[in-house]
């Protein structure tokens, strides 16, 4: 079992490109296990970035990214597939292959990277549809068949394919309509406790913040300026978090927050 104390994901020095632009310049970061880590930032601080750089979709011009331990550019192309099959994840806008049903989507990955026969494949894939909340009848449409939330669920239930260990998220609620961000971000929350699933979260969304993150680290400068639980990160002096969690939006994520848990059920 993973020591409680030894990060998942260790970012050291990490340094990104474009160009003469600069966007990441020496950005440390650890991912815990089994924590909802959040992600955030003003516009153009990188934070798809960085989550590509850590899964392996980009190459960073400097610093080290070390996953499970490895240093995912040190490893060979099998070794690194190795890890890579740790990882789900999900894309802003699902990236579903519209000419696959759904749960031709959801098998894929199990055909190409487990081995398994079409049929064995589209099984477990129901299974994984299931978990992530869509209808038996779901799986037989095409995604351009299914509403936004239907995608990301769909889109979810790809990323869980593979039974990864950890799931990164690029902006899961965009789109979506309060309830259904709020029904996403509990499903999280409950595959995470259910799975011990670690989670790493790139988001806009406050309620999402409030509702299922463990810690936020705050993209500024270039690096990660804090991370910590949320209440810490808030009382941070620095005039974009500040605005960020103080302003209207914030203070209603906030109420929001005390007004759901004054509902909640109380068991003795």
């Amino acid at each position: 079992m993973t020591d409680k104390q030894t990060p998942l994901v260790e970012i050291r020095g990490l340094v990104n490109r474009f160009g003469k632009q600069t966007v990441h310049d020496n950005l440390d970061l650890d991912i815990h296990p089994g924590e909802i880590l959040g992600v955030v930032g003003g516009s153009g601080t990188g934070k798809s970035v960085l989550l590509r750089s850590i899964v392996g979709l980009r190459r960073p011009n400097a610093g080290s990214v070390r996953v499970f331990g490895e240093d995912l550019q040190q490893l060979d192309e099998q070794q690194r597939s190795q890890v890579e099959r740790r990882f789900g994840v999900l894309f802003q806008r699902g990236a579903l292959f519209s000419s696959l049903t759904v749960t031709e989507n959801v098998a894929l990955p199990l055909i190409e990277h487990a081995g398994l026969s079409r049929d064995d494949a589209e099984h477990l894939a129901c299974m994984k549809l299931a978990l992530a909340g869509l209808p038996p009848g779901a799986g037989d449409k095409f995604p351009s068949e299914l509403s936004g939330g239907m995608v990301k669920r769909a889109a979810l239930a790809r990323a869980l394919a593979l039974d990864p260990d950890i799931l990164f998220l690029d902006e899961p609620t965009a789109g979506l309509d309060p309830i259904g961000a709020a029904a996403f971000d509990q499903l999280i929350l409950t595959l995470r406790d259910a799975l011990g699933l670690s989670v790493f979260l790139v988001t806009h969304d406050l309620d999402t913040l409030y509702a299922i993150c463990d810690r936020v680290a705050v993209l500024a400068e270039k690096r990660v300026l804090v991370a910590d639980t949320l209440e810490r990160v808030a009382a941070t002096e620095n005039d974009w978090i500040q605005e960020y969690f103080h302003g209207p939006r914030g203070r209603a994520a906030v109420a929001a927050t005390a007004n759901q848990s004054s509902h909640q059920p109380e068991f003795r």
